[in-house]
């Protein structure tokens, strides 16, 4: 059976050391009282309640599923219901949301750290209400006062529940072909008809309520995506005094039936004639809806953050206990049988690939958290705008590069077990099937690395990718200096420069053919990962070399590990800047009737 303990050390060390988050947090005027102590009570208990609540119905889920009856509800499996009303009692929803509608206003980065911990228990679970806290987001960034009345409280609480509904079953990327109408209606509302397709959470018995934000076109919409609105539709509607009222015209025609994420509830929904409203102003519904997507963006790479971590944890676990063999050096442990198998090589490759890849993770997708709460809160416009560039920067990056590596550190782990992973009941194949999906929803990888290199990158001739180099060449001067930090500044040094040619290079290249971002795109998406993962790690490095003397064996570890990704991992960047240059040649010379 698999284990979880949240990581609540390492948890603490990138909040605490790394970041030194209340230093930033003091600068926020919403969050200058939020001191270590709170900090650390919250992550205990979010790790407390994943670990005990949420984990245990994981492999439950996988194997149940959800089930649809004829009517078209859906029942999903046996204790996701009561879990998530502990969830509610809890007022997890409401961590990081507005006060004035309930929430209690904590930072991004705590939520973040829930989203963690949730994701390594069960993923499948964690998506429910997940994309609530999108919805919610949305909502809170464009909808109408009397939108915001209706549905911001009771999304905060949990009672409602939220789902994002774009892809159809002729457009998936490409939103500027969707068919879904919204026909005005006398009243000021609209009626919403069309079928939506892979809509995550679509229908449950969990909440009471379910928020649809929904992409249609009104009747005079231009064409393409510049034709769009977004709306709110509820599963029921609501009376004006908040009560619900009658089954709104929206219902989940089928399951899809899955890879993996068994226990979430994959549906597609017809809208006919549903009662909707508008949401910000018409045909600009993508700008809204982006809230809300790149919220999922970073809420995906949490999920391969999680799944990366647990897998990790347990084929640790496993090599330590696992005998076959000896030792290539002579036995171990000669009283046994045979040595565990963490004494072999290539089994600590792949148990020290998965910790790599979960910590350079964490430290990332925590530093852009508490960007985020900067970008939101802090006093100087400067700064909020600084802080949004990198953000708009870093997204894409943590959506594809920690999908990418977590897609890898499944499979590692189920390597690590043998056939055992690839038995369910050991519940390695499932993080496998689970991690896969990630890679291709809220917008492919191959998206993700056109948006980071088209529009991030080449759209502001590398304004964004200079801010963040500054950061990385402060970092090297400031550390180029010590002995001891040669080993993690020179290979920093070299990937920082060999990404600001590579750019320069493909930005010529794209001048005289746009072909050429499509086919350095992906490649280029993971060396500059590795320039991010680079810098964080010879950063953790730094303060695991402060402390060496201490020793806590926590900052040995930290130190073995940093000197692995910079050994083991980052080399890949010279296969992948060799794939960026190569061009688009090789790849569009074959005729289409040929393949």
């Amino acid at each position: 059976m698999p284990q979880y303990n949240p990581p609540l050390r390492d948890i603490r060390f990138v909040i605490h050391e790394l970041l030194e988050a209340n230093k930033t947090l003091a600068a926020l005027p919403n969050y200058q009282d939020i001191d270590k102590e709170t900090i650390n009570q919250i992550i205990e208990e979010a790790g407390k309640f994943a670990s005990e609540v949420a984990f245990p119905l994981n492999q439950i889920g996988d194997k149940e599923g959800c089930t649809r009856n004829e009517d078209g509800s859906v029942i999903t499996p046996k204790g996701f219901k009561e879990a998530y009303q502990q969830y509610v009692d809890g007022g997890w929803p409401s961590l990081s949301c507005d006060p004035q509608y309930g929430g209690q206003g904590l930072p991004q980065l705590l939520n973040t750290v829930l989203y963690e911990t949730l994701n390594s228990a069960n993923q499948s679970w964690t998506m429910y209400p997940g994309l609530s806290h999108g919805a919610y987001e949305c909502l809170h960034a464009h909808g109408t006062d009397e939108q915001k009345k209706v549905y911001l409280e009771r999304l905060i609480s949990g009672h409602w529940t939220g789902t994002m509904c774009l892809t159809e079953p002729q457009c998936g990327t490409d939103l500027g072909i969707l068919k879904t109408k919204g026909d005005p209606l006398a009243d000021g509302t609209y009626s919403i008809t069309g079928t939506k397709i892979f809509i995550s959470s679509g229908e449950h018995d969990l909440a009471e309520n379910i928020v649809h934000l929904v992409l249609a076109r009104l009747p005079d919409a231009p064409k393409g995506t510049k034709g769009i609105s977004l709306f709110a539709v509820p599963k029921y509607l609501i009376n004006s005094d908040g009560t619900l009222g009658a089954r709104n015209q929206v219902t989940c025609g089928s399951l899809e039936h899955k890879m993996g994420i068994h226990g979430n509830a994959t549906c597609v929904m017809n809208f006919d004639g549903a009662i909707g409203t508008l949401v910000g102003e018409p045909h600009k519904g993508l700008n809204a809806m982006f809230v809300m997507m790149n919220a999922a963006r970073l809420g995906v790479g949490m999920q391969s953050l999680g799944l990366t971590e647990v897998a990790y944890q347990n084929s640790a676990a496993y090599a330590k206990e696992r005998l076959q063999m000896r030792s290539l050096t002579g036995a171990k442990e000669p009283e046994k049988a045979a040595d565990p198998i963490i004494v072999h090589p290539d089994v600590r490759r792949m148990l020290l690939t998965q910790r790599a890849y979960a910590e350079g993770a964490r430290a990332f997708a925590y530093w852009v958290a508490l960007m985020i709460d900067t970008e939101l809160n802090h006093p100087n416009e400067d700064v909020r705008k600084d802080t949004a560039d990198m953000v708009t920067l870093l997204t894409p990056i943590v959506k594809a590069f920690l999908t990418d590596n977590a897609f890898a550190a499944t499979n590692e782990g189920m390597q690590v077990f043998g056939g055992h992973g690839y038995i369910a009941e050991w519940g390695m194949e499932q993080y496998v099937r689970d991690a896969r999906i990630n890679m291709i929803y809220e917008g492919t990888n191959t998206i993700q690395s056109l948006d980071l290199l088209g529009r991030k990158v080449l759209g502001d001739m590398g304004a964004k990718l200079r801010k963040f180099g500054k950061l990385v060449e402060a970092f090297i001067d400031k550390q180029g200096v010590r002995k001891e930090m040669q080993e993690f500044i020179d290979p920093l040094a070299d990937i920082a420069t060999k990404v600001e040619k590579l750019t320069k290079e493909i930005g010529m290249k794209a001048m005289m053919n746009h072909e050429e971002v499509g086919a350095a795109a992906v490649p280029y998406l993971r060396t500059v990962g590795h320039l991010v993962y680079a810098y964080l790690f010879a950063r953790m490095a730094k303060i695991a070399l402060n402390n060496k003397a201490s020793g806590d064996s926590f900052y040995e570890a930290k130190l073995a590990t940093a000197r692995f990704y910079f050994e083991k991992l980052l080399p890949e960047t010279a296969m992948l800047i060799r794939q960026a240059r190569a061009g688009s040649k090789s790849l569009m010379a074959m005729p289409a009737d040929l393949f």
